[in-house]
């Protein structure tokens, strides 16, 4: 039986499923599609094209792709480097179609707030893959895209039984994401800081009597 939601818990409904398209985009709208066709969640008129089976099987198709793309150490960097241009710009527009019946100004803080949400959960992910990438082992790249796989379809559908819980969850990882991207940067900054200290160094002229 399909329920309805309020404008209140369709924002939550979009942050939390923002966080998951900014992790896994094609997961997330095969995940919104389908759960709308077996009518869990009631999608916006002006979001109904999730629903159709055309777009379904695209969503699945892309996923499968990504699913073996984003397990290939050193290749899932160049792929989410890629995805940037698409994981942000979908969850802005999921973000702005699902909020058509509010008024025109949460429409839009909406939309800024899904892309907002959407970049910061891609930034994280590709924050922690470029750490894990450099293991000389493939499991824990492959076990943590397995996660982010998971995270991402799981979040989604919790979010329509359930979207306060989903939005609070999406914003404890969203403070996880920004702790992690800061001590991402302050360790790459530590590592350059380095290297250029020992080239420096390497630079100098040696003096010495001959």
């Amino acid at each position: 039986m399909q329920v309805s939601f309020s404008g209140n818990e369709i924002i939550a409904m979009v942050i939390a499923a923002s966080f998951a398209a900014g992790i896994n985009v094609y997961a997330t709208l095969a995940t919104l599609g389908l759960l709308g066709q077996a009518g869990v969640i009631p999608i916006p008129s002006n979001l109904q094209i999730v629903e159709n089976w055309w777009v379904i099987g695209a969503s699945l198709g892309l996923f499968v792709i990504e699913f073996f793309a984003d397990k290939i150490p050193g290749f899932d960097l160049i792929w989410n480097a890629l995805q940037t241009f698409v994981r942000v710009p979908v969850a802005a527009l999921l973000g702005y179609q699902a909020t058509a019946q509010l008024s025109p100004q949460a429409q839009l803080l909406t939309s800024l707030a899904a892309g907002g949400v959407a970049l910061l959960a891609h930034g994280g992910k590709t924050a922690v893959r470029a750490a894990v990438t450099p293991s000389p082992e493939p499991i824990s790249n492959i076990s943590l895209s397995f996660a982010e796989d998971a995270l991402a379809i799981g979040l989604t559908w919790f979010a329509s039984t359930h979207p306060y819980w989903a939005a609070g969850i999406a914003a404890a990882l969203l403070i996880a994401v920004v702790l992690v991207l800061r001590f991402v940067i302050r360790a790459l900054r530590k590592l350059f800081s380095g290297a250029m200290q020992r080239l420096e160094r390497f630079d100098q002229p040696t003096t010495g009597s001959v």
